[in-house]
């Protein structure tokens, strides 16, 4: 009896070892994850994406998860915000909306990765933008970006330079074949909002542009890593538009087309719509875009762009360092413009203004709708194997004016056009340019070479400071 009791007592202890095991056992299957980062405001509540289902295998859709995820989490909004954090892994999905006083981070071994899949449900369409009138690929709408919101305020992307691939390749061949019955979606898209933040992550492939704020203030735009096959059809990288106090810094950038794009709005629906993008500073932007710009404005300018400032650029590789695009209908205007600090390696322009941009929304723009473009000012800047300075080109009867070079050496390359200054239809001046500018630019002597002032005062956006934040989680 006493042996039987003995061998109880020793299956009890072994079963309640066994269990304990389990339990720590599960305790071991949770990953636990701490973070920091920079940002304009920290949260009070965090969750994982694994919380809602999320698998990050590259191949089960977490469309679901990612919607519900920051549906549930809208609920914090007003109770210190929250955030929810994607672990390392491949996660396939679909669009999703983002909610106010919310942060999205990605861990550094994480890839969003946007389905290829052309349902409907992962790729809502919204009507197009009001600046616009018709989609930019078709006259339709357009699918919703993968990251995308409308109406908010304090939201932040970001991540330990996470990784966000929009699998472009299936939509530039549906562009390049005319397929397509709306405009390709964007890989994030923030609409009608303030107090926005996209920071530290890496960008790929995208369908179409990179990143387009729209009718948005108080954006910062940092540390950003943009990369698209050069021959990718409108891969523009950030694309600010129609918005006030935008900050972009230390960002690199390869694209199909210009690395920075300034916008606002087109033709006729964008004088009618009639918000311009202002207060915008470039810092420290590297670029490399053989068939495009490092910086463009417009062409869709029509709602006006003004007080630009654009400081530290480089690019390699790159068919012009700033490019002004308009054109009859356009309207609008392109005034107080500055750059300084520019380094460029193998142009094919520096300066490049065309006065002749042509595409138009419809036909129903006014052709009595001239652009004004005043007080653009260059100085500071460094060029070598360089095709041709300058081609700028005003509109007749409509000239360019106050434009201002100063500073600047451009070394030609050794197969370089033999005119190495094309001007037309423009009004300015020049000093210490070499080599020598077009007649229209006269050089006004050394004593002129403080000239093209660059603004001392800082914009409301540069005052802003922010904080660190740190978080931790325990997830499966």
């Amino acid at each position: 009896m006493r042996t039987q009791v003995i061998k109880m007592v020793l299956l009890l202890v072994m079963v309640a070892l066994l269990s304990l095991g389990g339990a720590e056992s599960r305790k071991l299957g949770q990953i636990s994850e701490s973070f920091e980062y920079s940002a304009i405001s920290c949260r009070s509540h965090t969750a994982s994406i694994t919380d809602f289902g999320g698998v990050g295998d590259g191949q089960t859709s977490n469309t679901k998860a990612f919607r519900d995820a920051i549906n549930q989490l809208s609920r914090y909004s007003s109770d210190g915000g929250s955030q929810l954090f994607v672990p390392a892994g491949k996660w396939l999905t679909g669009s999703f909306n983002l909610t106010s006083h919310f942060t999205l981070y990605l861990h550094k071994d994480a890839v969003l990765l946007a389905t290829q899949s052309q349902d409907l449900n992962e790729w809502p369409v919204i009507k197009p933008l009001p600046s616009y009138g018709r989609g930019r690929d078709a006259a339709g709408g357009r699918y919703t970006s993968l990251i995308f919101g409308t109406n908010l305020t304090d939201v932040i992307i970001t991540g330990d330079n996470g990784t966000i691939d929009g699998q472009g390749a299936i939509w530039w061949q549906k562009f390049h074949q005319g397929k397509l019955k709306n405009t390709r979606p964007y890989l994030i898209e923030i609409m009608y909002s303030s107090g926005l933040q996209i920071s530290n992550l890496t960008l790929l492939n995208s369908p179409s542009w990179n990143v387009h704020p729209v009718y948005s203030s108080d954006i910062l735009v940092q540390g950003i890593t943009i990369i698209a096959p050069i021959r990718s059809p409108n891969t523009d990288g950030i694309n600010p538009d129609s918005c006030t106090n935008t900050r972009i810094e230390d960002c690199y950038i390869v694209s199909g087309d210009d690395c920075v794009a300034v916008k606002s709005g087109w033709d006729e629906y964008g004088i009618a719509f009639g918000m311009p993008t202002k207060h915008l500073s470039i810092r420290r932007l590297t670029c490399i875009s053989p068939y495009s710009a490092a910086i463009a404005l417009g062409s869709e300018m029509s709602g006006g762009i003004e007080d630009v400032r654009a400081e530290g650029i480089t690019a390699f590789n790159t068919e012009s360092a700033v490019r002004i695009k308009t054109g009859v209908g356009r309207g609008g205007y392109v005034k107080a413009i500055y750059v300084k600090g520019m380094s460029l390696h193998t142009m094919k322009w520096v300066f490049r203004i065309t006065g002749n941009y042509g595409s138009h929304p419809d036909n129903h723009y006014d052709p009595n709708a001239l652009p004004v473009i005043q007080n653009i000012n260059y100085r500071d800047i460094v060029a070598e194997n360089v095709s041709i300075a300058a081609r700028m080109e005003g509109i007749s009867n409509d000239p360019f004016t106050g434009i201002c070079i100063s500073n600047a050496t451009i070394g030609l390359a050794a197969k370089a056009k033999k005119v190495s200054w094309t001007c037309t239809d423009i009004q300015g001046m020049t000093s210490h340019v070499t080599p020598r500018p077009c007649d229209l630019l006269p050089d006004q002597g050394p004593e002129k070479l403080s000239a093209c002032d660059f603004p001392t005062e800082r914009l409301p956006i540069d005052t802003v400071e922010l904080q660190k934040c740190s978080s931790s989680l325990n997830y499966m």
